[in-house]
């Protein structure tokens, strides 16, 4: 599929996938037009699985968008291949234009998925033999899965085209309009709202719907985007509501994440990959973030190719604490290689796992955890006039970590807590960027990420094996903050405006 609509529209199709042991066990993608298709609800069925199984297409690149643009990582460049400069380095050292593919890319996946979603939806009553309890819980998955994509999208683009039904035909596509951000955040408040309260809790679903969206998840993203329009009072009243579903931090950090614990009493959502198989549902994390050169001696197989992106930097290595538990599992600062000798290049060890098949790994990715749910209570709280009982919540977060707690400090004082704790619990799941934007005004933000900026370029992270520094990296102009609108799409639609600097 291509750009926004257009090809949706002709096309109109829908990744199918089968239901095994559980949602998560499929088959070899299919397609199926859409007039032809929702006949029953096993159909039906299939189609909110495949709004699942494109959450792994968008996920797969986001550290590119929500990691390297921020503090937390940097690339190791590869001086024999410089064809990503005007690509994926691009966030790294803050150098988009409107032609950028991996923007263009985001966007189209993006509004495909949303297309899909919308037509689903807009089929749901007309479905025969489903059960409203089965309705309600299947258009709160949807609804759930829509306002994350235009959560991810607001934040990235700013005023976005908001479709809430698919359009009727093509000439259509060509009359959309960015809607103003907080009409899109009203949308994505109702359809979290309305998952909430239709979703079973997670105690509910049967083994084979382990990781479906549950009213915790949809509560927990409602409380985050309530923090981030900074609503704090419906913040604080919408994760506590969560605090009582259940859920809890898992005792050991680095179990979090471990494959042999996915979906744990910590995780809220998170995205669902499946190694070890043939089946296409395998996740490669490690695989771009082991450092190039490496090949077995991170990832377990000699003949793979690591890429060297999304590398930690000396600003977050140094952000840990002494004696915090979580730096070792959330990063490594180098390897050993078949010679023994040691490479002093840091790579992200999240999501490094012993896995069967070169290449397919069976890690999930997180997208809430309940850590992230009590350092935001504690920032909602705070933002109204101070911490009082909001130490009770990051405290949890740091005793896990093996840190002493804290107490008896100021609001400015603990709003850099919180910032210093989201920095080092949530490293490398796609948080740090979306926080800056949040908790920075734009002058904040861009003295940071110029003083950031200038300490790679005197001496950075990782060795640039002779590539030079160009004039443009590393110079944030503030309208940054804000991703381009691709070009095509201004191409394609005269009433599309570009955001601001581009």
């Amino acid at each position: 599929m291509n750009y926004l609509y257009k090809i949706s529209l002709v096309c109109c199709v829908l990744t199918i996938t089968s239901c095994k042991k559980s949602f998560l066990d499929l088959s070899d993608p299919t397609k199926k037009t859409a007039d032809r298709f929702y006949k029953n609800e096993q159909e039906f069925q299939q189609a909110v699985n495949g709004a699942y199984s494109s959450l792994q297409d968008h996920v797969n690149s986001q550290y590119v968008f929500a990691e390297m643009p921020s503090d937390n990582t940097t690339i190791q460049l590869n001086p024999s291949d410089r064809g990503q400069t005007d690509r994926a380095e691009a966030f790294e050292f803050w150098n988009l234009t409107a032609t950028n593919v991996n923007i263009s890319e985001l966007y189209s996946q993006s509004y495909n998925a949303l297309y899909n979603i919308n037509y689903a939806l807009l089929k749901l009553n007309d479905v025969p033999g489903i059960s409203e309890k089965k309705k309600k819980q299947y258009q709160g998955e949807l609804q759930f899965i829509r306002a994350y994509y235009y959560f991810n999208l607001v934040r990235y683009f700013g005023p976005v085209v908001l479709m809430t039904e698919p359009l009727e035909n093509s000439a259509e596509a060509f009359k959309t309009v960015r809607s103003d951000e907080q009409v899109v955040y009203n949308q994505i408040i109702k359809d979290l709202t309305e998952a909430a309260a239709s979703l079973p809790a997670r105690s509910e679903y049967g083994a084979a719907d382990v990781g479906r969206a549950s009213k915790g998840a949809a509560l927990g993203l409602l409380g985050k985007v309530y923090l981030t329009i900074k609503d704090y009072p419906k913040a604080e009243l919408t994760l506590k509501e969560v605090l009582t579903l259940g859920y809890a931090l898992v005792g050991d950090y680095a179990a979090v994440f471990d494959p042999a614990r996915k979906n744990n009493i910590e995780s809220l959502f998170e995205v669902q990959y499946q190694g070890g198989n043939n089946l296409g549902e395998w996740s490669s994390f490690i695989y771009a973030f082991a450092p190039r050169g490496s090949e077995g001696a991170i990832t377990g197989f000699p003949t793979s190719r690591p890429q060297g992106w999304n590398i930690p930097t000396r600003s977050i290595i140094n952000e840990f604490e002494t004696g915090d538990l979580r730096k070792a599992v959330a990063l490594k600062e180098g390897y050993t290689n078949a010679k023994g000798e040691f490479i002093g290049i840091p790579f992200v060890n999240k999501y490094n796992h012993p896995h069967t098949i070169d290449g397919r790994t069976d890690d999930n990715w997180p997208v809430l955890r309940y850590a992230d749910i009590l350092l935001m209570l504690a920032e909602a709280i705070n933002e109204q006039g101070g911490p009082g009982n909001a130490y009770q919540y990051i405290n949890q977060v740091r005793t896990r970590a093996g840190l002493k707690s804290l107490n008896a400090l100021g609001q400015e004082d603990f709003r850099t807590a919180i910032r210093h704790e989201r920095r080092v619990e949530l490293a490398f799941e796609n948080d740090r960027w979306f926080d800056l934007k949040r908790a920075l005004t734009i002058t904040q933000l861009t003295a940071l990420m110029n003083a950031h900026g200038q300490s790679e370029k005197a001496d950075p992270t990782v060795d640039r094996s002779g590539v030079s520094f160009s004039p443009n990296d590393y110079k944030f102009d503030g309208y940054e903050a804000f991703f381009p609108i691709p070009d095509r799409q201004l191409f394609l639609n005269s009433n599309l405006t570009q955001n601001p600097g581009y």
